[in-house]
């Protein structure tokens, strides 16, 4: 009697590592791509992380690296690394310096730097507010998101509010809810604006480009109050308070009546008409002329309303500057 076929679709830890996983390619899978025999030996995994193993040189065939498309013909051995999404692990404290603008046993305020992204996410595992709000508060490891309530983007400076446990967190969330909470923008945009604004308009994610938002009927609800601060030569400094709280907000209701933000390279259309050396000074801004300057709420504890305020940081001090001085003439 025959002895029965080995089933050659199991597979074992190797001894060198308790992570790698080796397996042979059972027969009957020849003239597949490699990622499809992986789908079928590995169905705890989804596709696209075995091709994103297959990509990070993390999967090799018969010792040798391997690609997505590769075609197997049966009986190969086939190595791999599992590697935990980043997703998946917990966040780490990392000691990055925050401004604190005021703390006490409920909130933290802290006033953002441009550069610094709120919360890890794909490309920005680590080095983010979160992760420095963990060094610096611990027992937000056991609040959800570490105690953040709102974001400001990555190239967005200012103020922002964290809760340092649970109850703080749902009171500040629920103000949010109600629109209690005051959040104040002083933003550069292009064109001179005659006019405050009320901008009602609600704002979607962008219907061919997935990486934008845009002003559509099928939207949320978005309101922006616009007022005017200070007229320049072919730009104004405007103060936008937010109603509601949706991503880009004031970036896609400016660019929606026209007047774009100065540094916004995703949303700013074509060319603005200016002198030559204004031009090369607004469009050499390196991000969105955007700050958070205002910040009120009540305290989640106590029930005090607080407002806190935080002065253009000095790069669009320095930008305001430099417009004075190129001054209007058209060369």
């Amino acid at each position: 009697m025959m002895e029965p076929e080995e089933d050659l679709s199991d597979y074992s830890k190797d001894d060198e590592s308790s992570d790698l996983l080796e397996m042979k390619v059972p027969m009957e899978h020849g003239g597949l791509r490699l990622d499809q025999v992986l789908v079928k030996l590995l169905p705890e995994y989804s596709r696209s992380r075995l091709q994103d193993w297959v990509e990070q040189g993390l999967v090799t065939l018969n010792g040798q690296p391997a690609s997505v498309k590769q075609k197997v013909w049966g009986g190969e051995t086939v190595r791999v690394s599992p590697q935990i999404h980043p997703s998946e692990q917990p966040f780490l404290p990392e000691d990055i310096p925050l401004d604190i603008v005021y703390e006490d046993d409920a909130i933290i305020i802290i006033d953002k730097p441009v550069g610094l992204v709120v919360h890890p996410g794909s490309g920005n595992w680590e080095g983010t507010l979160l992760n420095a709000l963990l060094h610096h508060a611990p027992e937000l490891a056991n609040v959800p998101r570490a105690g953040i309530v709102h974001r400001l983007d990555k190239d967005t400076s200012g103020l922002m509010v964290v809760a340092r446990t649970l109850v703080a967190q749902t009171a500040l969330v629920r103000q949010m809810q109600a629109r209690s909470v005051k959040r104040e923008y002083l933003a550069l945009v292009w064109g001179e604006l005659d006019r405050d604004y009320t901008i009602n308009v609600p704002i979607g994610r962008h219907p061919s480009q997935r990486v934008k938002m845009a002003t559509t009927e099928s939207g949320k609800e978005a309101i922006t109050h616009v007022s005017v601060e200070e007229r320049f030569p072919y730009c104004t400094l405007v103060r936008c308070r937010l109603e509601t709280g949706r991503t880009h907000q004031i970036r896609v209701h400016m660019t929606h009546i026209g007047h774009p933000l100065i540094g916004d390279s995703v949303y700013q259309r074509g060319t603005q008409k200016c002198s030559p050396s204004l031009r090369e000074l607004l469009n050499g801004f390196p991000r969105q002329a955007l700050h958070a300057t205002q910040l009120a709420l009540d305290h989640p504890v106590s029930g005090e309303r607080m407002e806190f305020h935080s002065p253009l940081p000095d790069d669009m001090e320095e930008l305001l500057e430099g417009i004075e001085e190129a001054g209007d003439v058209i060369e």
